[in-house]
């Protein structure tokens, strides 16, 4: 089963079991797959589907942080709620540890010693990486080993 169709089938579970927070992450969730199909000009495959889930979980983990700045707990939960929600349709995102394992693989491939050299890191790491990692952890983990 695709990955929007098990949404869809999510979504119909959530309306008979009348789970509104479920029910309002999944349909903002298929609203921004049919706008992205829109954009692409066509169905998306479970690629890009994901990377759909993964932008809609980005904002949520954005939201988190600043609400957390603004000492805002009552609305945290529900940021917090609706992003559990989504990473369960994402693919498991690698540990800092696991990205650090492949960020000094491709150190290596490409010889970079020092931070002039972090964006020929990124764009070939980011490529090998894409969905499995978040880029702002994989982009911390490069500038702790090319400046350490």
């Amino acid at each position: 089963m695709s990955l929007k169709r098990k949404l869809q089938e999510d979504l119909k579970k959530a309306l008979r079991a009348r789970d509104e927070r479920r029910k309002s992450v999944i349909r903002m969730a298929l609203a921004a797959i049919v706008n992205a199909e829109v954009e692409h000009g066509g169905e998306l495959d479970d690629a890009g589907v994901t990377t759909v889930l993964q932008k809609q979980a980005r904002r949520r983990r954005d939201a988190i942080v600043e609400l957390r700045q603004a000492n805002r707990p009552d609305l945290l939960a529900a940021e917090e709620a609706e992003l559990a929600i989504l990473e369960e349709y994402l693919p498991g995102l690698l540990s800092r540890e696991e990205i650090a394992v492949e960020a000094r693989q491709v150190i290596a491939e490409v010889g970079a010693t020092d931070m002039g050299q972090m964006g020929l890191v990124m764009r070939q790491l980011m490529s090998k990486l894409k969905g499995r990692a978040d880029g702002r952890v994989v982009n911390e983990v490069v500038r702790e080993l090319l400046s350490g």
